[in-house]
């Protein structure tokens, strides 16, 4: 299996004592001054984040914590949220001016880069037509077309506006198509935030170390099962202890909301048997996999077809979007084919439709996933070497555009693997990184992306810069 979770282990450090963490921490804050008394020396602009100070300051009086989604606020990895300006290409620019080399790509849309020249101006010449019609228009059937093309599971396919929304759906849909209520979801995967999902979730809610969350009522996550993600045997014994009562498994194919975790051999192809033996449902949550690790998804990189599918970022080129889609007899029971009620008004909007139909064309191109195998690879390695040689215990892997390291030895199979991770070491880490101008995904529990716009020269930099914080901290 390419990318398969490799691990880089060394000496371990025992925790300092108190007086010593004091010490450390004011070494810390003497070599940021002389950080930044060389760069004055040299010319060089000194990192700031003084308006984005102000500007998360002001936003904490009229936003909940200052942000529209919880992972923004930095809350896990301390210092101060970054407020940006600008993106293009693998960069972007924050409003104190500082440029970055990123790896968050929007949380995963941009594949192709930011602000691509080709997309920006299919959607310039769209906006003329209009920003929404709340009625059909051809790039529907357009950008459908490609989605069936591509994803092995899907026959037909119902656009929506976020990857939280598919899979809402998705969920009804199982359900009403099966008549069962209960599902299995996965240890530390997120489904977005509706009520039966917020089970042992990932994503922000591991980020934060939140319980499950306040306001679910308890009558809609008891027909919620969980088991540790890569244990079929916990899924079989669910069940066997459930029989005939499972609509479907919910998973992510590969992990990505607790930070980068690949199935082991065959725990794919244990969950298709035992949906099948037990008239259930499989379900890929592709939000984050679709279109990144082939072009037909986790489902055509791994050869597991499951019964349906969610998919979002990627096939709406950076603006919002969802879709779920599966076999035909299935999304037949969606309204007005069916019985089951969805809508949306902005389900399916132009704009969003013209930026998926473009993104999809740039990843036909031939040599797009080759070469962010490539680059997505020799980070890993580059990073994890780094932590060899500076003394860190480290793991991580990649499957072609999506990666991720944790600050453990591993391996890292599931989410209680994840959690033994030093997370204090990833917020030093990360913010380290950010005054060398990389930017990371603000958790330990979140997985990186590239785009075909990152250089090996932006791969350079970055290992460069990692070796150099790692031997700070």
């Amino acid at each position: 299996m390419a990318g398969a979770t490799a691990a880089v282990a060394s000496g371990i450090s025992a925790r300092p004592a108190a007086p010593r963490r004091a010490a450390l921490a004011g070494r810390r804050a003497r070599a940021s001054v002389v950080r930044a008394a060389i760069s004055v020396e040299r010319g060089e602009k000194a990192y700031t984040v003084q308006k984005s100070e102000e500007i998360f300051n002001a936003a904490k009086e009229m936003m909940p914590g200052g942000v529209n989604s919880p992972v923004r606020a930095f809350k896990s990895v301390g210092g101060q949220p970054i407020v940006f300006d600008s993106v293009k290409g693998s960069r972007m620019w924050d409003v104190d001016g500082n440029e970055y080399i990123d790896y968050v790509g929007s949380w995963g849309p941009a594949i192709i880069g930011h602000a691509d020249d080709k997309v920006n101006a299919e959607l310039i010449e769209t906006l003329k037509k209009g920003t929404s019609f709340g009625a059909p228009c051809v790039l529907e059937n357009v950008l459908a077309e490609m989605v069936i093309s591509a994803v092995p599971s899907v026959e037909m396919v119902r656009f929506v506006n976020s990857g939280t929304e598919a899979c809402m759906g998705a969920l009804r849909l199982v359900r009403a198509f099966t008549g069962r209520e209960k599902i299995i979801k996965f240890e530390g995967c997120y489904h977005g935030h509706a009520d039966s999902f917020l089970v042992k979730a990932g994503s922000g809610v591991a980020t934060l170390g939140l319980p499950d969350s306040p306001g679910v009522p308890k009558g809609a996550t008891t027909e919620t099962l969980t088991a540790p993600y890569n244990d079929a045997e916990a899924v079989k014994k669910l069940f066997d202890d459930n029989k005939g009562d499972i609509a479907a498994v919910f998973l992510e194919p590969v992990v990505g909301n607790a930070g980068f975790i690949t199935p082991q051999p065959g725990f794919l192809n244990a969950l298709r048997d035992l949906t099948k033996q037990n008239g259930a449902l499989l379900v890929f949550d592709e939000v984050m996999t679709g279109f990144r690790l082939a072009y037909g998804g986790a489902q055509e990189y791994f050869g597991i077809t499951p019964d349906v599918t969610t998919l979002g970022k990627i096939i709406g080129g950076g603006l919002p979007v969802g879709a779920y889609g599966g076999r035909r007899d299935i999304m037949e029971m969606v309204a007005p084919a069916g019985p089951m009620y969805q809508a949306g008004t902005l389900s399916g909007n132009p704009l969003a439709m013209t930026a998926g139909i473009h993104t999809l064309k740039r990843l036909t191109e031939p040599g797009t996933y080759e070469y962010l195998d490539k680059i997505t690879g020799d980070l890993v390695r580059g990073i994890l070497d780094a932590g060899a040689k500076t003394g860190h215990e480290m793991s991580g892997g990649h499957i072609r555009g999506m990666f991720g390291v944790f600050f453990t030895g591993g391996p890292v199979h599931n989410f209680g693997d994840a959690k033994k991770s030093d997370t204090e070491k990833f917020g030093r880490f990360y913010r380290g990184m950010l005054e060398e101008g990389v930017y990371l995904a603000p958790s330990q529990f979140e997985a990186g992306f590239t785009s075909l716009a990152h250089t090996p020269q932006d791969i350079e930099k970055t290992v460069e810069a990692a070796e150099k914080v790692l031997k700070r901290i």
